[in-house]
C-alpha cells in the first residue's frame, strides 16, 4: 500500500513538473525578456484587458503603452495610447520608419486609437513631418 502511494505521489510530481515547465515556456513575459535580450521584436499585451499596459521589443529598446478607453461612434473602445521607451539611449540608431512600423503594429491591435509618443520620440516625429 505505501509503496502504490509513493509511486501515485512521484507520477503527481512528475506531471506537475511537467505542467510548470510547459507554463514557463509558453509564458509571453519570458519571451519578452527574451526579444528584449537579444533586439528582437516581440510585442507584449494583453488585449482584454484595458488597464494593463503593453510593452514592445524593438531592436534593444523597450516600449510601454498606456491606453486609454474612449467613445466611438458605435462602442466603447481604447482610443488615445501614449508610447514612451524606458531607456533613451536605447534609441540611437532608430529611424523614423522604425516608428511608423511600432504604430503600425499597434494599430492591428487598437485600429481607433490615436498614437502619441512621448519625448524625445515626439520630438523626433514632429521635426521630420514639418
Amino acid at each position: 500500500m505505501a509503496l502504490l502511494l509513493f509511486r501515485l505521489l512521484i507520477i503527481i510530481l512528475i506531471i506537475y513538473i511537467f505542467y510548470k515547465a510547459v507554463r514557463f515556456l509558453t509564458d509571453p513575459k519570458r519571451k519578452l525578456d527574451e526579444a528584449y535580450e537579444k533586439g528582437q521584436y516581440y510585442f507584449y499585451d494583453d488585449v482584454k484587458n484595458v488597464r494593463k499596459n503593453f510593452f514592445i521589443s524593438y531592436k534593444g529598446a523597450l516600449f510601454e503603452g498606456e491606453k486609454y478607453l474612449g467613445t466611438t461612434e458605435d462602442a466603447f473602445e481604447v482610443v488615445s495610447i501614449f508610447v514612451w521607451v524606458h531607456d533613451i539611449t536605447k534609441l540611437q540608431g532608430l529611424t523614423k520608419d522604425d516608428f511608423h512600423f511600432l504604430e503600425k503594429e499597434i494599430l492591428m491591435s487598437y485600429p481607433k486609437a490615436k498614437i502619441n509618443w512621448k519625448n524625445p520620440i515626439e520630438q523626433l516625429m514632429k521635426d521630420q513631418n514639418v
